[in-house]
C-alpha cells in the first residue's frame, strides 16, 4: 500500500509537471500569435504579467522574463513534432536550460532524453551540458566487452545505456592522482557518481573480491545494472589527457 501510494504521487506530479509545460506552449503561442496579429511589444506582455501575477497571486512562473521564456519555447519547437513529444516530461527549468543553451536539435533531443530517462536534477543536467555529454557520447569510442557479454540482441542497449567519457569535477581534483585515490574519492561520493553512471545501477562494493578457477581477481567498483540484469565491473585507469574519467567498462554475466 506505501508503494501504491508513493507510486500515486510520483505520477500526479509528472502528470501536474505535463500540464504545466502544455500551458506554457499555449501561452508562449498565444503572445507569438498576438505579437503577430496586433504587433503586441515588450510593454505589452509586461502588462500581462503583471495582470497575471495580480489574478494568480498564490501561482508563480507568470514573470515579465518567463513569459519571453515561453515564447521563447514555442518558437524553438513549433516546427519539431519529435522534441514537442519530449519536453513535457520534463521540469520547466529543465526545458528552459536546454533550449535557452542548445541549438543544434540533435543535441537537445540527446539532453531531453538523458534527463528524463536517468533522471538528472537541474544542477546534474547544468554540468553535464558544460562538460559536453553530448559531444563525448557521440564521437568518443567507448571501451567495453559487451560483444563478448551479450547476445547480440541485447549489445546495442547496453551500449547505448553508458557513455564513452563521465563527468567526475565533482571530485575536485585538480593534479594527477593515483587510481587508488580516485577510487576512494568515488566511494565518498558515490551517490553522485551513480547519477554520472545512470539509470539502473545499484553500488555492490569495491576492491570486489572474485575467485574464478582458483584465481583471485578485485574489481575497482562493482554495481549491478537493474535494466540490463548484469553485473558491471568498473576498472579505473588513470590517463594523463583524461585524469577525470572512466575509460574501461567489463560486464560480469
Amino acid at each position: 500500500m506505501k508503494s501504491r501510494i508513493v507510486t500515486a504521487r510520483i505520477q500526479a506530479i509528472r502528470s501536474v509537471s505535463k500540464e504545466l509545460i502544455k500551458l506554457y506552449w499555449d501561452i508562449g503561442r498565444t503572445i507569438v500569435e498576438r505579437q503577430k496579429k496586433y504587433k503586441w511589444g515588450d510593454a505589452v506582455v509586461e502588462k500581462l504579467a503583471n495582470d497575471l501575477k495580480e489574478d494568480f497571486e498564490t501561482t508563480f512562473g507568470f514573470s515579465t522574463q518567463n513569459l519571453w521564456y515561453m515564447r521563447q519555447f514555442y518558437l524553438e519547437y513549433k516546427n519539431d513534432s519529435i522534441l514537442q513529444q519530449l519536453v513535457g516530461e520534463l521540469p520547466w527549468g529543465h526545458n528552459i536550460l536546454i533550449f535557452s543553451r542548445i541549438k543544434n536539435k540533435k543535441e537537445r533531443e540527446y539532453y531531453l532524453k538523458a534527463s528524463a530517462e536517468m533522471g538528472w536534477s537541474r544542477n546534474v543536467l547544468l554540468n553535464q551540458i558544460k562538460a559536453g555529454a553530448y559531444r563525448y557520447q557521440k564521437y568518443m569510442p567507448k571501451q567495453h566487452n559487451f560483444l563478448k557479454a551479450f547476445p547480440i540482441h541485447l549489445t546495442e542497449q547496453a551500449d547505448e545505456s553508458i557513455k564513452s567519457v563521465y563527468n567526475l569535477d565533482f571530485l575536485d581534483i585538480t593534479k594527477s592522482v593515483i587510481e587508488r585515490d580516485l577510487e576512494r574519492r568515488l566511494v565518498e561520493k558515490i551517490k553522485r557518481f551513480m547519477l554520472e553512471l545512470g539509470k539502473g545501477f545499484s553500488f555492490l562494493g569495491n576492491q570486489y573480491r572474485l575467485a574464478l578457477r582458483n584465481n583471485e581477481y578485485f574489481i575497482d567498483l562493482l554495481f549491478f545494472n537493474r535494466i540490463l540484469k548484469c553485473l558491471v565491473a568498473i576498472e579505473l585507469k588513470i590517463e594523463i589527457d583524461f585524469i577525470d574519467s572512466v575509460r574501461n567498462l567489463i560486464i560480469v554475466r
